[in-house]
């Protein structure tokens, strides 16, 4: 393993594939799940772990990564406490990156646009379906706050689980978010750092393509 003083001599020379006008898509949703069919079909651990990006009103960025639920060609959807920090920002300044990595194939695609809360119907329906012990994580975790000691959370769930059994409620300050596309940026790493950077850009109702220099 490289120790961090090697940290200028850490490098790769990608050679994965290619990504000319000549073979994508007109629709960036269908170079989108052409890409992550095949990140799926590769078997990459957590191929729907995105970045996600957001900002205070005065513009102070902050990154996580969270999981992909769901997408079509109305946007991406994710799941959080409203009252996280990401929520509070996206509240206050509901725009928002997502950033996909695919080490594997040697790719990234990067997504910007405008965020919307989808229904509640929808992240109800959502909440049940999960894992019953991941409801009681999101009901016992008052997400981004402060607290004393792990013991304080633990008890807290363990608490929750003898109230409500196998039904817990959905949080009220818990859902889902959509992220509504007006940019596309699909990066293919390529030979000697030239590597190709396809964009679409949403004008009127349509993607306007074209390449960016590496």
């Amino acid at each position: 393993m490289q120790k961090a003083n090697n940290l200028k001599n850490m490098r790769l020379n990608y050679e994965q594939g290619q990504l000319l006008e000549s073979n994508i898509k007109m629709n960036p949703f269908e170079l989108f799940r052409k890409w992550f069919d095949q990140a799926v079909e590769a078997k990459i651990i957590e191929p729907n772990a995105m970045t996600i990006a957001t900002a205070t009103k005065e513009g102070i960025p902050s990154a996580r990564v969270v999981l992909l639920k769901g997408f079509d060609e109305t946007g991406f959807v994710f799941y959080t406490n409203y009252h996280s920090r990401k929520g509070k920002e996206l509240n206050d300044n509901p725009f928002a990156a997502i950033l996909f990595w695919w080490r594997e194939f040697e790719r990234q695609i990067r997504i910007e646009g405008k965020i919307e809360k989808i229904s509640r119907k929808e992240s109800e329906e959502y909440f049940n379906q999960r894992p019953l012990k991941s409801r009681y994580g999101t009901l016992a975790s008052e997400q981004s706050e402060i607290i004393e000691n792990r013991e304080v959370l633990e008890k807290r769930f363990a608490d929750l689980e003898k109230q409500y059994g196998a039904n817990p409620p959905t949080p009220e300050n818990w859902g889902g978010y959509k992220l509504i596309p007006a940019k596309f940026e699909f990066w293919q790493g390529r030979t000697s750092r030239l590597h190709d950077r396809i964009c679409y850009h949403k004008e009127n109702n349509n993607w306007k393509i074209f390449r960016l220099q590496p």
